[in-house]
């Protein structure tokens, strides 16, 4: 149990958690580039927690540039093995108001121009993504947004639109017509990465707006989201605080993700070179080194 490292990533409006007063500023480097930013270090209830802007401080990084496999290394060089996504999303259900709160348990991924592997050079893995999310962590984060009254959804599909544009009309009516309930621009290929890199994962999706198939929301704009993202983000921090206190009771030793690997990798050890598991050694050294 003592093992176990939590990190937050926080999508727009979760820049930061004021009340996390320890307060360290880790400045690290990965063979993939450099995280969004300087990830914070704190210690919170007797626990070390971790805390990445996604797109950065201020936000400055599109969310086609986010370096998700700069992201994820750094965290698992920490040590960190459950990550929860929260993240802005529009919704594409009726009864998915803004302010409501999803626990996301699924993904489409319909991005087109990022890096969603860290197997793409000698070593070639494959890992299951049928269930991309911890049952344990999303437990974890529903004790949470219940003890703060938050209203919710436990369960949900997330699509993952490249952007950063918003949806056309037809693109928001093609995708509630798959039944899928929210629409955003960052979990993918972040939740991918995550599992490749054994580090359990949950997604926590803050409602802003309903998309543009809403008759009365026709015309998505920053300013209409940012009004409801204030709200959302000072929801999201006591959620965050409440999870650190009780993600541990979740963990479920049995979860998949924690050794995911031992049945991904399909290149024959001769064809693995030492540069390669070299760069491997944080996301995959567990397996490439026995």
């Amino acid at each position: 149990m003592a093992n176990n490292k939590l990190a937050i990533i926080g999508g727009s409006g979760l820049y930061d958690v004021e009340e996390f007063k320890e307060r360290e500023l880790l400045d690290l480097k990965t063979p993939w580039g450099k995280p969004s930013d300087k990830i914070l270090k704190t210690n919170y209830k007797n626990k070390e927690i971790f805390f990445l802007p996604r797109h950065g401080r201020g936000h400055f990084i599109n969310p086609s540039n986010i370096n998700f496999r700069a992201n994820i290394d750094s965290l698992k060089q920490l040590g960190v093995t459950d990550i929860v996504s929260v993240s802005a999303v529009g919704s594409l259900k009726e009864d998915l108001p803004p302010g409501k709160f999803v626990i996301v348990d699924q993904f489409i991924d319909r991005t087109f121009a990022r890096n969603k592997t860290f197997f793409d050079d000698e070593i070639v893995a494959h890992v299951s993504m049928a269930h991309p999310t911890s049952n344990g962590l999303m437990n974890a984060c529903e004790e949470a947004i219940k003890k703060e009254k938050i209203e919710y959804q436990r369960g949900g599909t997330y699509i993952v639109m490249e952007g950063p544009q918003f949806s056309t009309l037809a693109e928001s009516n093609l995708y509630r017509s798959w039944k899928a309930d929210v629409i955003g621009m960052t979990n993918m290929p972040e939740a991918k990465l995550a599992r490749e890199a054994e580090i359990r994962y949950a997604s926590v999706s803050m409602v802003t707006d309903y998309d543009c198939w809403h008759p009365d929301h026709e015309n998505v704009d920053v300013q209409q989201v940012i009004k409801v993202l204030l709200g959302n983000a000072e929801k999201a921090k006591s959620m965050i605080k409440n999870l650190i206190e009780n993600f541990e009771n979740h963990i479920d030793p049995k979860d998949p993700t924690t050794n995911c690997l031992d049945v991904a990798i399909i290149t024959v050890p001769e064809k693995r070179t030492q540069k390669t598991k070299d760069k491997l050694k944080t996301i995959a050294g567990r397996v490439l080194n026995k």
